[in-house]
């Protein structure tokens, strides 16, 4: 609903999108808050799943991205096409993936877990796949991305750590409501701020931007479906759950650490990227009910 919004207010959307920042630090902080450490120490007694889903995710599938554009010649289109892709790819996932594995009716742990140790080795995966992408032309060199990208996770983690400490495990439990009434607050600064220009773009070229969103709703399926192949071996509940996880990738972190600032192709990818992110667990609902029948 927060993206329709920005879309029907593209004003207040200019307004809010130098704050898209803000709310992105905010909504890492909130999620490293109400992380529950007794769900991901109970996954780290068998981390070999783990261990091999946390690489398929920040290495595997954005190398064979890179390695898809290299074959195809993909890098003809132009850097601020490769941008788009590199940031679709090796982000990592949402903090609301967890939310949308327990929406498919399955156990969210392994979620969880993997969400969070995605996000603790992107400093170091993500400036190393950038640098294979985009080379020279990546928006900021291989050690200002790493540098950004460590300031708002150890930032993020410190101010959650420090809210949990004053606050106390009982505290936090009951103020679980107030702290999810302002998450939804803050993805609504997120989503609005992150629609600037969506509106115009489907107002003035409605073909491309549609073509564009069907893009971005393709390669988060290839990225669920290869990833659902790779770990078949796995139970239906961890495959469908590592799966569903990688193909929900937080731009939003990505355009945060390069400052706010893309090209204008890269920005609306990034926007109406955000529509399989909410609307993919909705219309893989009833094909994941069949698979467990």
């Amino acid at each position: 609903m927060s993206i329709f919004i920005g879309m029907a207010l593209p004003a207040l959307s200019a307004h809010m999108r130098p704050y898209l920042g803000v709310a992105v630090f905010l909504l890492l902080t909130l999620a490293f808050l109400r992380v529950d450490q007794n769900a991901i120490r109970h996954r780290l007694r068998h981390p070999g799943l783990l261990i091999g889903a946390l690489v398929w995710m920040m290495l595997g599938a954005p190398l064979l991205t890179w390695f898809a554009i290299e074959a195809m010649g993909l890098d003809a289109l132009g850097p601020d096409v490769i941008l788009a892709l590199f940031i679709a790819t090796a982000a990592p996932p949402v903090m609301a993936a967890p939310a949308f594995i327990y929406l498919l009716g399955l156990d969210a742990t392994l979620s969880l877990a993997l969400s969070v140790a995605a996000l603790i080795v992107t400093p170091l995966t993500a400036p190393l796949i950038g640098e294979l992408m985009l080379g020279p032309t990546l928006p900021l060199s291989v050690g200002g991305l790493a540098l950004k990208l460590a300031l708002l996770l150890a930032g993020a983690l410190l101010v959650s750590a420090v809210f949990r400490k004053l606050a106390g495990p009982e505290r936090l439990a009951r103020s679980s409501h107030h702290i999810s009434g302002l998450n939804v607050l803050l993805l609504l600064v997120f989503a609005v701020a992150a629609m600037d220009g969506v509106a115009a773009s489907f107002a003035t070229r409605p073909l491309f931007t549609l073509a564009l969103t069907g893009l971005t709703f393709c390669l988060a399926l290839i990225q669920i479906t290869l990833t659902l192949i790779i770990f078949a071996p796995a139970t239906r509940e961890d495959a469908y759950a590592i799966a569903h996880t990688c193909g929900t990738r937080n731009m939003g972190l990505m355009v945060a650490a390069f400052g706010g600032t893309l090209p204008e192709l890269t920005w609306l990818w990034f926007a109406v990227g955000q529509f399989p992110i909410y609307m993919l667990p909705i219309l893989l609902k009833p094909f994941v009910r069949v698979s467990a029948a």
